[in-house]
């Protein structure tokens, strides 16, 4: 996997809050994030993490393409770019650089590599002063010599701020240059609380850096100065590093609040975080103790229903066992019974029938006589039904029950006025009523109902029947019927036919629709118009050419304003002649 695509993986579900990277960034300031050592040859990435030279030429580098200046050119807000004129073919590019990036093992920044490569990289001198310090104190061994590197340091000049080793001391002691320098023993130094060393310049190895070039931004040496720097304003270190320390501080500044806000929002995010978490466990065991009660509520149903139904298999099979040793006996006596009488009747002379014919005759007479049923006394009709409430449980509401109740489908019956009459394109509608064997309703649903109408004419119309169940015992049974004439209805229950079932249903032409109103009088239906008439023919003292309740003419029931019929579901039988021999004041009456 490149460094890239590692960047790119997306973070696991569930992580922990403090993230690991963090815990890799706290190690001190004197030891490297990846290799856990002390720093050696320290550099900073521009995302101010140190890490090991060595280290960072593991990392992995990836390459980004550096974008040409006409890559980046924007069109004008709302243009598009086939609304511009196709430009000119462009110069040949020159081949793009590519960008070598790394990411930081502690922050995961992607961090650009300047050309020099790792090595190129600011080096972090705070560092290697800090771990200098630390070897003092902790008498660590295999801090070398600076100016020959082979030999352990055994000294130090304070004025040049370089370690030595014993070969080294006797040298710069030698040296005219540097015969009055301070040299102090490192077991002398264990008390300082800082110790500097000399930060010579990349370019030239033997000068120290001691000047800022303020054009260039950078600091160099009095070499540098006449090269590369020519020209330049500069200035001591000394003289200027109050400047740039001032504005390095007022950026601190500036910056520094972010910390805190982004600590209380650690804070904040960690607070929720334990609160989620014992939110989380709390409900847990909340679900747990539901569950659980759950369970053990639906295990007491369960054996509740088991042993339900275990008593009533022994109560039904001792009602058949008492009944089958009934009928066997019964069955026994009459074999008896008509055997001997056959043997009688085949094998008997006249007179020795004669003289046994008044035991035998007594006995088939009794044996005749004996009541019993045909059927069984009980039936298999049990069956369970996951869905019938069951009551509660420890608190907890259960489902399904053992109905003991079975439906016959000789006890069914069909209720309703659109049994036996219907008209054509008019809804029909009727209710099965589903009894068992008792004759008393079943009180629940769930019955296999199949209902089949067809023309007894033509054998191809078959009607489109709809059942709906009331999960009462009821079902409530309609359909359509397009054509005229004599059809077949079939009602089934568990594929058996109920009473009445099939029977013939005579649907008539479509009926003449009413143009009155069914009304109980002409003075209710009118709001008491005087002019107003019904075709019932009754009338009303005081100038009322209508009917009213208890009036003359007044048919006693509700009945229709246009024709008199007292059915509401009729065909109208106004007619034509009817309104030409009655009085114009009867439409308006139909009208209302």
């Amino acid at each position: 996997m490149s460094a890239r695509e590692a960047k790119q993986e997306p973070q696991g579900v569930g992580m922990p809050l403090s993230s690991p990277s963090v815990s890799l960034g706290s190690l001190g300031k004197t030891r490297c994030p990846m290799c856990m050592e002390l720093f050696k040859v320290p550099r900073i990435l521009p995302c101010l993490h140190t890490f090991c030279t060595t280290c960072l030429e593991k990392l992995e580098p990836f390459s980004v393409l550096a974008l040409r200046p006409s890559d980046l050119e924007t069109s004008p807000e709302g243009a598009r770019p086939w609304d511009k004129p196709p430009p000119p073919p462009p110069p040949p590019a020159p081949p793009q650089e590519s960008q070598l990036s790394i990411l930081c093992p502690v922050c995961d920044t992607e961090v650009d590599l300047p050309p020099g490569g790792v090595k190129s990289l600011t080096m972090d001198h705070l560092a290697v002063n800090e771990v200098l310090q630390q070897n003092l104190q902790e008498d660590t061994p295999g801090v070398v010599c600076d100016l020959c590197s082979d030999r352990e340091v055994d000294n130090r000049c304070l004025t040049c701020k370089v370690n030595l080793c014993q070969f080294c001391s006797q040298a710069h002691r030698r040296q005219k240059k540097t015969s009055s320098h301070s040299v102090m023993p490192m077991k002398d130094l264990k008390g300082y609380s800082q110790i500097g060393k000399q930060i010579m310049c990349s370019i030239h190895p033997a000068e120290e850096l001691n000047l800022f070039c303020e054009q260039c931004d950078q600091p160099m040496c009095g070499v540098c100065v006449l090269g590369e720097h020519r020209g330049h304003t500069y200035d001591l270190i000394g003289n200027i590093i109050h400047k740039h320390g001032n504005s390095m501080r007022e950026l601190l500044h500036s910056t520094q609040p972010h910390v805190g806000s982004l600590e209380r929002a650690l804070a904040q995010i960690e607070g929720v975080g334990s609160a989620l978490r014992c939110r989380m466990d709390a409900l847990s065991a909340d679900i747990r103790e539901f569950c659980d009660g759950y369970i053990t509520a639906i295990r007491e149903h369960r054996d509740q229903l088991l042993k339900q139904l275990e008593d009533l298999r022994i109560q039904k099979e001792n009602s058949l066992h008492l009944q089958k040793l009934q009928v066997e006996q019964l069955l026994a006596d009459l074999r008896t019974g008509v055997e001997f009488t056959e043997h009688l009747l085949s094998n008997g002379s006249d007179l020795e029938i004669l003289i046994t014919k008044e035991v035998v005759v007594n006995r088939l007479k009794k044996l005749k006589k004996a009541d019993y049923s045909i059927g069984p006394g009980v039936d298999d009709g049990i069956c369970f039904s996951p869905q019938e409430k069951a009551g509660q449980y420890g608190g907890y509401e259960v489902f399904g029950a053992i109905l003991t109740k079975g439906v016959d489908p000789a006890q069914c019956i069909l209720q309703g006025e659109d049994i036996h009459k219907a008209w054509e394109k008019q809804k029909v509608t009727f209710t099965l009523l589903c009894r068992d064997i008792l004759g008393e309703s079943m009180g629940r649903g769930g019955e296999h109902i199949r209902v089949s109408v067809i023309h007894k004419n033509k054998k191809d119309c078959v009607l489109k029947t709809m059942v709906q169940d009331n999960n009462n015992g009821t079902y409530a049974i309609s359909f359509i019927p397009e054509d005229p004439g004599p059809y077949t209805v079939c009602v089934c229950v568990r594929e058996q036919h109920v009473q009445g079932s099939p029977y013939t249903m005579n649907v008539r032409r479509r009926r003449r629709p009413h143009p009155g109103v069914f009304h109980c009088c002409s003075f209710c239906s009118s709001g008491g118009k005087k002019s107003a008439r019904c075709a019932c023919g009754g009338t009303m003292a005081g100038g009322y050419q209508g009917c009213g309740h208890g009036h003359k003419g007044h048919p006693g029931r509700r009945h229709w304003s246009c024709c008199g019929g007292t059915e509401e579901k009729s065909e109208c039988s106004w007619k034509v002649e009817d309104e030409i021999s009655s009085h114009r004041s009867l439409v308006r009456t139909v009208a209302l």
